[in-house]
């Protein structure tokens, strides 16, 4: 069977698959569930182009990866056939413990346990059932690996996760004030003992990209619509979880309900492959047609809810510099209590309050490193002459408020 295949990528053109291993991996149902799994959550209800999904963009990251690990290597970086390969499968396989709406939920369904603690725990299965093929992708991953630079290009402030999201999300959205010179960036990219840096050059497309990853953060990961959607499905699952906890009987796929009758924690899927395995066939399609059953569901929080989120009836939402005063909290509880006729310990599921902060760029720690022409290295935020730099290094934090639109404050 020929498994060298091409796909057409609608941001990248043809994207090659560059060994029968990387095939197999593609083809294993971990790796396909990503297909139904929106790359963006919520965000087509603001922008409806928002259709793609984590398997674009793992495939548009492992193209990302090949180019960048062929450019490197025309400068004279030694990369062995076995670490270009073993990078490649790490970077395709770096979101695959992203469960249903992608960040949405991971403070529902597996709560507490991020997304790349369960990413490595199915790439271990995977090297299981592979028979030790990703022996070495998992140790670029969990950065265990001499040579940092590769972990460097899967996990850090300028890795080929971010140059890739940044330009599908851009392209997918519409939203141009995202668009990045990646092109530029992938060919200015250089290994400097071992550790990944930016040559001199390329400083201005690096300013270029975090202030686009700024701009991408209030304009769409941060939307405050989106954001109201998100905080919606959070309480739907919340309130799906009491109640099959509390013995009600709810309609879900044998995976979900498995995650709506207990919270798990880490160290119970390390240990249960059969646990793993039912996480890794969750996708969005378990989401919504459970909340299309939900929202004929005799508990009327429930139901409320399902019907608004699948009719777009959203809660009304406010941003704030400041934190969201308890005098303003207790005002919108005492009046969904007044209203919706509910006890006071259910009117947290109508209503959602907390922050939100936009990253762009964190000075110190995994910093994005200039390569002088002198052969000095500075962090980005010391080597560019742009202020702007320096300010974008400040980590925004904004508070949100957000309840039904048919409570009057």
């Amino acid at each position: 069977m020929n498994k060298k295949k091409i796909i057409n990528d609608p941001v990248y053109g043809f994207i090659s698959i560059p060994s029968e291993l990387i095939y197999d991996l593609i083809q294993h149902p971990y790796f396909q569930r990503l297909r139904y799994i929106k790359q963006l959550g919520l965000s087509d209800l603001v922008y409806p182009g928002a259709q793609h999904t984590r398997f674009h963009h793992a495939l548009g990251a492992l193209h990302l990866m090949e180019r960048v690990l062929k450019s490197l290597q025309q400068k004279g970086v030694e990369i062995s056939p076995q670490e270009a390969e073993a990078a490649c499968i790490a970077i395709l396989l770096h979101d695959i413990g992203h469960g249903p709406f992608s960040h949405a939920l991971e403070e529902t369904l597996l709560k507490e346990i991020k997304h790349e603690s369960v990413s490595y725990l199915l790439m271990r299965e995977l090297n299981l059932r592979f028979n030790g093929a990703l022996d070495l992708a998992l140790q670029f991953f969990r950065n265990s690996y001499p040579r940092k630079f590769f972990h460097q290009l899967i996990s850090s402030q300028l890795d080929i996760d971010r140059l890739d999201y940044l330009t599908r999300d851009s392209f997918f959205t519409g939203v141009l004030e995202g668009t990045i010179g990646v092109d530029r960036i992938v060919a200015m990219l250089h290994v400097h003992h071992d550790e990944l840096v930016v040559e001199e050059k390329g400083i201005y497309s690096i300013e270029n990209f975090l202030h686009a990853r700024r701009l991408m953060y209030w304009q769409v990961y941060l939307h405050k619509t989106a954001l109201s959607a998100e905080r919606m499905l959070v309480n739907i699952i919340k309130r799906a979880q009491y109640l099959a906890q509390a013995g009600e009987a709810l309609p879900a796929s044998d995976a979900l309900s498995v995650f709506l009758l207990k919270e798990y924690s880490l160290e119970e899927l390390t240990r249960s492959k059969d646990l793993l395995d039912l996480f890794g066939q969750l996708d969005d399609h378990d989401i919504w047609g459970a909340i299309k059953f939900w929202r004929n569901h005799p508990d009327a929080i429930l139901s409320g809810l399902c019907t608004r989120l699948i009719q777009r009836e959203l809660f009304q939402i406010t941003l704030s510099n400041g934190p969201v005063r308890k005098s303003e909290v207790e005002k919108v509880r005492q009046e969904i209590k007044q209203v919706y006729g509910i006890l006071q310990k259910d009117t947290p599921y109508l209503y959602s309050y907390g922050t939100v902060s936009n990253e762009a760029y964190v000075s110190g720690g995994k910093s994005i490193n200039i390569l002088t022409r002198t052969g000095n290295v500075h962090d980005i935020a010391h080597a560019s002459d742009l202020p702007s730099i320096k300010a974008i290094s400040k980590i925004v934090e904004k508070s949100y408020l957000c309840w039904p639109k048919n409570i009057s404050l």
